[in-house]
């Protein structure tokens, strides 16, 4: 016969496993029911993400500034693009790629990297943010931008909730965050937000490391001697340096390159006639300190840094930099090795025809620009860091960068 206490112990074993179970079984609804919300949002905010009634014309949406098929890149040679109530409003900075947010950490004034991705000791100086002057650090308030600034979709909070009222996604946003998302126009501004926060949250869209690139990294294509070459010429301090701020190699834990280091920086991009807003000499696009970020209104440190964006797909793209003043890859690269060597080229000249360097950023902040390689030693009539030839090559890798070469992400399979 069982002694009692052995009975008593079966009994709470007995107990606690039907306790476990219950609660396993809470737990694992909970979950499933957790990402089926999560599915319902990301499909509404990929709806809306294309849906041109959100906007006050009623003719743009996310994608007409987003291409989807060029890897959520401009979708023409504009500078900036157009926008506001009859898409007569000009912007002035280019759309940059939605591509690989997630790899973009929130804003610090001072950051350091991970110890898994690099020496955390480092004081990175400005870093993060999604946008280019990186006010913003969650995809839902970056989404909130386009939607009611004047000169891109032009809306309003009250429109934006009328909007997605009378729309097919109201169910699915109801269904997600509960019958009341939708019930206040502060709310229902939010749900929409939120729906296309999750939708860019969607790795296999957004995240899908299949370059060619990814797949030599993992051993499943070769690079050729002319890519070859141009990878070596960008990662050579003494030549392109471009990783320096273009982090090209795994982090220390594995991680695949982002292909930006996400710091702000002063590079000093030529000031863009074709931007109306700079019809006005007293205007800048200060970057970090302003027109559009407030809270560093005044602090000169700060001005004229914009985000550095990823290189991935790059090659997408028909407008590079902040204020989408170059239009090739080979240009922008030329710039970078012969801005203080040909200014002439770059900059304009003033009444008396004299060059006016860094003519988009005024002299009180020239400080602030950069001046490590390329940009060391560069005068006028100096040697290039790089030749046509090298130039040529290093554009030929940036092509390596464009998804779409692979199926499927390499760095998830090798890990099955």
């Amino acid at each position: 016969m069982m002694h009692a206490r052995s009975l008593i112990l079966l009994c709470c074993a007995g107990i606690s496993a039907v306790l476990l179970a219950a609660e396993t079984g809470h737990s694992s609804g909970w979950y499933a029911t957790a990402r089926e919300r999560t599915a319902l949002l990301r499909e509404a905010g990929k709806a809306i993400f294309s849906d041109p009634s959100f906007s006050a014309s009623g003719r743009q949406s996310c994608a007409s500034c987003h291409d989807p098929a060029r890897r959520y890149n401009p979708p023409n040679m504009l500078d900036v693009q157009m926008g506001g109530p009859a898409l007569r409003d000009q912007g002035f900075r280019a759309p940059p790629t939605l591509t690989y947010l997630n790899r973009v950490p929130p804003y610090d004034n001072h950051h350091h990297d991970p110890e898994e991705e690099a020496d955390n000791s480092i004081d990175n100086g400005p870093t993060g943010g999604l946008t280019w002057d990186g006010r913003v650090d969650t995809g839902a308030l970056q989404a909130a931008i386009p939607l009611t600034s004047p000169f891109e979709m032009g809306n309003s909070v009250p429109g934006v909730a009328n909007a997605v009222r009378k729309s097919p996604h109201a169910a699915k946003l109801r269904a997600a965050l509960g019958d009341d998302a939708l019930t206040t126009d502060s709310k229902a501004f939010a749900a929409v937000t939120r729906a296309l926060g999750a939708f860019e949250e969607d790795y296999a869209e957004f995240s899908p490391y299949t370059s060619k690139y990814d797949a030599w990294l993992t051993g499943h294509a070769q690079l050729s001697a002319q890519e070859r070459r141009g990878l070596e010429l960008f990662d050579d301090e003494a030549k392109g340096n471009c990783a320096q701020c273009h982090l090209s190699r795994r982090g220390l834990d594995g991680t695949p390159p982002a292909f930006s280091d996400y710091g702000l920086i002063a590079l000093a991009v030529p000031r863009n006639p074709a931007i109306a807003r700079n019809r006005d000499p007293g205007f800048h696009d200060l970057g970090a300190c302003g027109p559009e970020r407030k809270d560093k209104d005044g602090q000169d440190d700060y001005c004229g840094l914009f985000r550095t964006p990823t290189l991935r797909n790059v090659a997408q793209r028909k407008t590079f930099f902040h204020n989408g003043k170059f239009h090739d890859l080979a240009e922008v690269v030329e710039f970078y090795v012969t801005r203080d060597i040909t200014p002439e080229r770059w900059y304009s000249r003033d009444a008396r025809g004299g060059i006016t360097l860094y003519d988009d950023l005024p002299s009180r902040y020239h400080g602030n620009i950069n001046r490590d390689p390329p940009f060391d030693g560069q005068r006028p009539g100096a040697k290039a860091r790089l030749d046509k030839d090298g130039i040529a090559a290093i554009v030929a890798f940036l092509h390596t960068l464009d998804d779409g070469y692979l199926k499927d992400n390499p760095y998830r399979s090798s890990r099955k």
